[in-house]
């Protein structure tokens, strides 16, 4: 089984994740629950990363605030 089954794909098939006390419409697979008035972080913990990643030509993208 694949992490990413049952999350919505954006149309370069990339997929975005919610941070947020309530899930977005029509999005609760693609939604992480955060508590109102408590802070909280994000870690990625990789497995096995290729060689992109070790040599840091690649890098994930910073966590963007959504509209």
């Amino acid at each position: 089984m694949k992490n990413t089954q049952g999350l919505k794909k954006n149309n370069d098939g990339s997929h975005t994740i919610y941070f947020a006390p309530n899930a977005p419409k029509g999005f609760k697979n693609n939604w992480v629950e955060t508590i109102p008035g408590k802070s909280w972080f994000v870690i990625l913990r990789m497995y096995s990363p290729l060689k992109p990643w070790i040599d840091q030509t690649w890098r994930p993208s910073e966590v963007e605030r959504a509209p």
